[in-house]
Order: structure tokens, then C-alpha cells, then sequence
């Protein structure tokens, strides 16, 4: 897999921050490069059915979802999971082309970074979270880093069991 760039173009906070969100992102899209799409949506761990290439591609894209939407904005919340099936994002991600689910992850982080640009990030959010605070869009960005690499990792564990690709 090839390197992708985590040196911010400047060193303000703003840049940092989405230069490492933008790296993580980066990161699970190119772990999933020439994955075919049978190998995307096998389920290889046997304690977490749900846990495929294709399940995590589109919890990384709802999890970013629900916390600009929903949560910074304040929207109502369209997001796939019911309370009966909270993964559904991941359950019904199986039925669409990997190709698709990256592409759409894609063209939503291309939003996100543009909703960024545009916000202070001390501007709280609309919604608060399970313990009343509203957090603000500077701790929305780092929890969306430190969501996105962890599922990285995920990422890596799946890809090297089904062809021994790693990097």
C-alpha cells in the first residue's frame, strides 16, 4: 500500500487536526485497494460476524455521519441503525459494492472538510452527547481520528487474513 502524507501544508491547529483525520481516512480507503469484492464482504472472525472490509468502510462513513450531522449540526438522525439492530450500517453494508461504499465515504469527508473549514473549532455542538455536554468541533475532529484509526487497525486485520497484504 502506498504512504500517504500526514505532514500538515501548515502548522495552526485547524491544519493539524484535519491533516490527521484526512491521514486516517486516507489510510482505510488505501487498505482496501484491490480487494475484490467477494474478499470485502467476508467475515473472517468468528466472534464478530458483522466485522468485513465493506462492514467497517461504511460505519467509518455513519459514525462521521452522526457526529457532524447529528450531533455538531443538530440534524435529525437518517443514519441506517435502529435501536433493534444498532450495526446496521455494518450488517447491511454486505449488500453494496465496495467500490460504492469507498466512494461514498469519500464524497462525505469532501463535505466534512468543507463544513470544517467554516466552523470555529470552539463552536459547541447542537446536540449533546449521552452526558449532557456539548462538545465542540475540535473534539468531534480528534474523536473522529482516534474512531478512524482504531478501525485501521480492523482494516489491517481483515485485509492481511484474507490475502496477506499488509502495510
Amino acid at each position: 500500500m502506498t504512504r500517504i502524507d500526514d505532514t500538515p501544508p501548515s502548522w495552526d491547529e485547524r491544519a493539524q487536526l484535519t491533516t490527521f483525520l484526512d491521514y486516517a481516512r486516507d489510510a482505510a480507503r488505501a487498505k482496501c485497494d484491490g480487494v475484490s469484492a467477494e474478499n470485502a464482504r467476508r467475515a473472517l472472525l468468528p466472534g464478530s460476524p458483522l466485522m468485513t472490509m465493506n462492514g467497517v468502510i461504511n460505519h467509518l462513513r455513519w459514525v462521521e455521519y452522526y457526529w457532524f450531522h447529528v450531533v455538531f449540526l443538530g440534524e435529525e438522525d437518517q443514519g441506517p441503525w435502529t435501536d433493534e439492530d444498532p450495526d446496521r450500517e455494518m450488517r447491511i453494508a454486505v449488500d453494496f459494492p465496495l467500490t460504492q461504499l469507498l466512494a461514498e465515504y469519500a464524497g462525505q469527508a469532501a463535505d466534512h472538510r468543507d463544513l470544517v473549514a467554516v466552523n470555529s473549532l470552539d463552536e459547541p455542538a447542537r446536540r449533546a452527547v449521552r452526558n449532557g455536554v456539548h462538545v465542540n468541533l475540535r473534539w468531534i475532529l480528534l474523536h473522529l481520528t482516534e474512531e478512524t484509526a482504531r478501525h485501521n487497525g480492523h482494516l489491517d486485520i481483515l485485509r492481511e487474513m484474507l490475502d496477506g497484504t499488509t502495510g
